[in-house]
């Protein structure tokens, strides 16, 4: 019961990710691939509770809906040219 709850928030972290990446791409904000990494790092310094371990999965949720700009290391503020908005997709 405990890893379907955690393929839950791990799916969160991917589906506000993917959001965040349609609605609001056009702003000139960091990448989420950033907030991700922070809080997976974050979250494993409080890792004996319950919640780092939350922290930690929501982070690698949004880490992988922005995979492709955390392989290049995009620090840049600016947004993505985004050809076709797709929800299911890695960019």
């Amino acid at each position: 019961m405990d890893i379907l709850f955690y393929f839950l928030i791990i799916f969160a972290g991917f589906t506000i990710g993917r959001i965040g990446h349609i609605y609001g791409g056009h702003l000139r904000t960091p990448h989420h691939w950033i907030y991700g990494f922070t809080m997976a790092i974050g979250g494993k310094a409080i890792w004996d509770n319950t919640f780092g371990l939350i922290i930690v999965l929501f982070g690698l949720g949004l880490l992988v809906s922005d995979f492709k700009d955390f392989r290049k290391l995009k620090f840049d503020m600016q947004p993505d040219i985004v050809e076709k908005k797709k929800f299911w997709g890695i960019d």
